[in-house]
C-alpha cells in the first residue's frame, strides 16, 4: 500500500511555542511515533508544512545587513533539509535499521501569471501584535493579515503545476525508501523568458502539492493530517459535527475556513475525484484508523453524499 501522508504544521511547531530547534525535534519525534505504527509493509511518502520555519529563517536573514535578504524559494529549500533531516533521524531511530531513508529538495513548476501573484493569502512566520505587523509591513514592504486575534506575513500561494522530482520520488519508492519531499509545498520554480528555471517568492500550499504527488504516484491513500480528527461543520459552535464521509461534489458546497481547513478539503477532493482513490483528513494520532477506515473524514467518489458521526 502506498501512502502520502501531508504533516500540518502543528507536527513540528504548535501554536505559541517558541521556534527553537528543541521545540520542533520533540514535534517531529511525536509524529514519527505515530507514523512508525502504520509503517511495516507500506510505502511511504512523508511532505510537511513549513510556514514558521521559513518565517525564522526570514526573521533571522532580514537581521542581517550586509546584503539583501535570500528570497524565499532559498529559504524554503533550507527548511526541507532541516525538516526532513529531523523525520529521517527520529522515524529511524523507530524503525528496523534495514529500512532507507531519502529527503529530496523538491522543485515545483508555478504559473508566474497566476492570480495568487496579485493577492498574497499564505501565512508564514511567527504571529504579531497588530501593531508590531503594521510596523514590520511598513518596513519591510510585507502584506499582512489578520489570523485570530493576531497577525502574520501572507505572501502568494500559487497553485502547483509539475514536481520535476516525481521519477526520482518513484525510484526511491520502488527500492523500498521512506521518502521525505515536497516539504512546504516544494520550492516555487518557474521558466522565464529564455525557458531557464529559476525560484520565485511564493510558497506553493503543501496539501495541494501532497494531492498532486499522491496523484502522480499513484498512491493509494493520500492522508491529511492535522490537529482535529475530521472535518467538521459549524467548526467552534455548539451545533458543530464531525463529516464521517463525503462525496467531494457534497464536500465543496460546505464553506471551510479559506486559511486552514479550506485548502485541506480543496486537496482531499481533487485527489478523490482525480483518482477515484481515498483522501483523509484526520488527527495524527488516529493514524492507525485513518489506514484501516476507521478514522477521520473520508472522502471518495464511491460514497454518496455526507455521512456525520
Amino acid at each position: 500500500m502506498r501512502i502520502v501522508i501531508a504533516l500540518g504544521g502543528n507536527a513540528l511547531l504548535r501554536r505559541g511555542e517558541p521556534l527553537s530547534a528543541e521545540n520542533q525535534r520533540d514535534n517531529v519525534r511525536r509524529a514519527c511515533v505515530q507514523i512508525a505504527r502504520i509503517a511495516p509493509g507500506k510505502q511511504l511518502v512523508i511532505a510537511h508544512g513549513n510556514g514558521p520555519q521559513v518565517g525564522l529563517l526570514a526573521l533571522q536573514n532580514a537581521a542581517y545587513g550586509a546584503t539583501d535578504a535570500y528570497p524565499l524559494d532559498v529559504l524554503g529549500a533550507e527548511t526541507e533539509g532541516m525538516i526532513g533531516y529531523m523525520i529521517e533521524q527520529e522515524l529511524g531511530n523507530l524503525l528496523p535499521f534495514e529500512v532507507p531513508f531519502a529527503t529530496l529538495l523538491t522543485q515545483v513548476e508555478v504559473d508566474p501569471s497566476d492570480p495568487a501573484f496579485q493577492h498574497p493569502s499564505k501565512p508564514i512566520g511567527p504571529v504579531y501584535s497588530k501593531a508590531e505587523a503594521k510596523r514590520l509591513a511598513s518596513e519591510k514592504g510585507w502584506s499582512i493579515a489578520a489570523d485570530g486575534d493576531q497577525f502574520r506575513r501572507v505572501v502568494a500561494s500559487p497553485r502547483p503545476m509539475r514536481i520535476f522530482e516525481i521519477r526520482p520520488i518513484q525510484w526511491l519508492l520502488e527500492k523500498g525508501t521512506v521518502v521525505i519531499c515536497a516539504g512546504g509545498g516544494g520550492i516555487p520554480t518557474v521558466y522565464d523568458e529564455n525557458r531557464k528555471l529559476k525560484g520565485i517568492e511564493a510558497v506553493i500550499d503543501k496539501d495541494l502539492c501532497s494531492a498532486l504527488l499522491a496523484e502522480q504516484l499513484d498512491a493509494d491513500l493520500l492522508v491529511i493530517a492535522t490537529d482535529v480528527n475530521a472535518a467538521f461543520v459549524d467548526w467552534g459552535l455548539a451545533s458543530q459535527k464531525a463529516i464521517a464521509q463525503a462525496h467531494p461534489d457534497a464536500l465543496e458546497q460546505l464553506p471551510f475556513a479559506a486559511g486552514s481547513m479550506g485548502p485541506k478539503v480543496q486537496a482531499a477532493c481533487e485527489f478523490a475525484r482525480h483518482t477515484g482513490k481515498v483522501a483523509v483528513i484526520g488527527a495524527l494520532e488516529d493514524i492507525e484508523g485513518i489506514v484501516q477506515g476507521t478514522a477521520g473524514t473520508r472522502i471518495s467518489i464511491h460514497t454518496s453524499g455526507i455521512e456525520y458521526r
